[in-house]
């Protein structure tokens, strides 16, 4: 198993900025792709970045240019600075990897870090 722990979410004012990182761990694996998921109450879970072993990104359209995520491979860890921060992003932020262990593909997620705008 590939574990994911997270780290740096919390309440922050509209306009504020959190970052959050997220480190893995475990038996000789190599990462793939690593990102960031986020669910607000009732909705269903969405990506909100995306980053390859090679440092290609992708975002979804309502973060663009707020949000910018990077990763160190070396130490497998991902992180997520997020800038001007509206309500709307309140909801659990979720890490996820996928790669490969012990030969077989993986895909892992995070326990979820809250993280809540005020207006």
């Amino acid at each position: 198993q590939v574990l994911l722990v997270e780290f740096g979410g919390g309440l922050v004012q509209a306009g504020g900025s959190l970052r959050l990182s997220c480190a893995a761990s475990g038996w000789f694996f190599s990462i793939a792709n690593m990102g960031w998921y986020r669910q607000a109450p009732g909705k269903q879970r969405e990506l909100v970045a995306t980053i390859t072993s090679g440092g290609t990104s992708n975002y979804t359209d309502s973060v663009k240019g707020r949000f910018t995520i990077s990763r160190d491979n070396a130490n497998n860890t991902v992180f997520l600075q997020m800038n001007s921060l509206r309500p709307e992003d309140t909801a659990v932020y979720y890490c996820h990897a996928d790669g490969v262990r012990a030969g077989k593909p993986f895909s892992s997620w995070g326990q979820g870090t809250q993280v809540t705008v005020s207006s």
